[in-house]
């Protein structure tokens, strides 16, 4: 922890290549400037306005599809003390991927590099206070220090989705429907991602009961079959046999079934066997049917216990895990409160933003919250314009005023760059006749109207 954190520090103060205002040698001895570096920090991202407009686009799709199912919204500090990651977060991440340091008042923090604990310990804190169950969501941004690739970058946003205080499967079987109703929200098809689902307490039953392997040992199996995927065939079974011995076999053959309904006949009062059952016959009724039984999937996280899932994209030029969550029934015990039982899944802007981008989903033109351009004639008209303007924002028209006294087709290759749906132009017989030509830009059509009338030509089209 502590050389990561000296690492982190030391990046902090070198940043990119070309940070320091150094001087450099022309290489006959005059020095000249060596300019700050125009990069972002290694692994973060500039929004410029149209990132922006799709970033708002994606959060607005996600919050609009929760809200639909009475979530609501919260949010919380970006750094908190680096023990509330020690306890309960994987030891990969917390001593190899978190931004952690030491703050002038001595204390241990870390840029939250995931929310899950942070959500916990903020139910703990009102615990006796709050109402459950509760359904809550947030769009942070996290931090990890890692190597960015694609669909893996250090500092990215990620949608939240909880339950907090059902205990049975049937907040499973909400979370899931909600993950689901988001990527169809998109746009998405049945037949572009598939949810892989299995239980930890199918797993336990397996390792612990089935096969009576030690504590220790069934930890170490539970991070390798987390990891199946990533090794080969060959790689897995050799890992597997110096623990299990004899017992290889069966453990293979128990992760290659992929039928719920084909386990060994000792797993059939197992609870994790019947949630997973009761799930899939639910799902199936709600008509969500791209999903499947894979005991491989395990999340990495330590605080998973009951069912977990991985949503993962079909096409082949982005075939990877796109997100995924499941239940955490113990999180809030290290805050020595009583037991609240917990369901949710991440979802990262990253992932989903290669995602519908390799399908495809994304609008070609997102629709600009700016209404209508007023393009002015000539700068003895800005007044009129500037009263115009301010009339029409009162009726909730988002308008760019043109003060830039350019040609008008100038003014309006503006608006049109901008998705800008409506113009209109003010110069002297509009001032005269209160009569305005109003233009869509996307074909060119005029229409003479009044002020009023543009109030409900704009509004009229927003409410579409």
């Amino acid at each position: 922890m502590k050389n990561d954190s000296v690492k982190f520090k030391k990046e902090l103060s070198l940043g990119q290549k070309g940070c320091s205002l150094r001087k450099q040698s022309d290489g006959k001895g005059a020095t000249q400037p060596h300019f700050l570096s125009t990069e972002p920090y290694k692994g973060t991202r500039d929004f410029y306005p149209a990132d922006m407009s799709v970033r708002n686009y994606m959060f607005d799709t996600l919050s609009r599809v929760v809200e639909q199912y009475g979530y609501v919204e919260y949010d919380a500090p970006l750094l908190e003390e680096t023990a509330l990651y020690k306890a309960k977060t994987g030891e990969e991440i917390v001593n190899e991927q978190t931004y952690s340091f030491t703050d002038r008042g001595g204390r241990d923090v870390t840029i939250r590099p995931e929310m899950t604990p942070t959500v916990a310990r903020m139910v703990a804190r009102r615990r006796k206070s709050l109402s459950f169950p509760l359904r809550w969501y947030s769009i942070p941004n996290l931090f990890r220090y890692e190597r960015p690739q694609r669909g893996r970058i250090r500092e990215h946003w990620q949608l939240n989705v909880d339950i907090f205080g059902i205990d049975s499967v049937s907040a499973d079987i909400e979370i899931i429907a909600v993950a689901y109703d988001i990527l169809r929200a998109f746009g998405a098809t049945d037949n572009d991602f598939q949810i892989r689902v299995n239980s930890r307490q199918l797993i336990n039953f397996l390792l612990n009961d089935f096969l009576k392997v030690k504590n220790e040992h069934a930890h170490t199996l539970s991070k390798l079959i987390d990891k199946k995927a990533k090794i080969t065939e060959k790689e897995f079974k050799a890992q597997a046999k110096e623990i299990l011995g004899a017992k290889t076999a069966v453990f293979i053959d128990f992760l290659n079934n992929k039928d719920i309904d084909n386990l060994p006949k000792e797993f059939e009062t197992n609870q994790g066997a019947q949630d997973l059952k009761k799930l899939f016959q639910m799902l199936n009724e709600l008509n969500i049917t791209n999903i499947v039984y894979d005991s491989t999937i395990m999340r990495g996280f330590d605080y998973y216990t009951g069912i977990v899932f991985e949503v993962y994209d079909t096409n082949k030029k982005n075939n990877r895990s796109l997100f995924g969550g499941g239940r955490y029934d113990n999180l809030v015990d290290i805050f020595g409160v009583e037991k609240v039982s917990g369901v949710g899944f991440g979802m990262g802007d990253v992932t989903l933003l290669d995602y519908l981008t390799t399908h495809k989903l994304l609008p070609v033109n997102l629709r600009s919250d700016t209404n209508l351009y007023i393009c002015v004639c000539a700068e003895k008209y800005e007044k009129d314009a500037n009263i115009l303007a301010r009339y029409l924002r009162a009726r909730d028209i988002g308008i760019v005023l043109d003060i830039t006294n350019r040609k008008i087709s100038a003014q309006i290759k503006t608006a049109v760059n901008a998705n800008i749906p409506f113009s209109i132009c003010i110069g002297e017989d509009e001032i005269r006749s209160g009569q305005y030509k109003l233009k869509m830009l996307s074909s060119r059509e005029e229409k003479l109207v009044s002020k009023e009338e543009i109030i409900q030509i704009i509004l009229g089209r927003l409410k579409q």
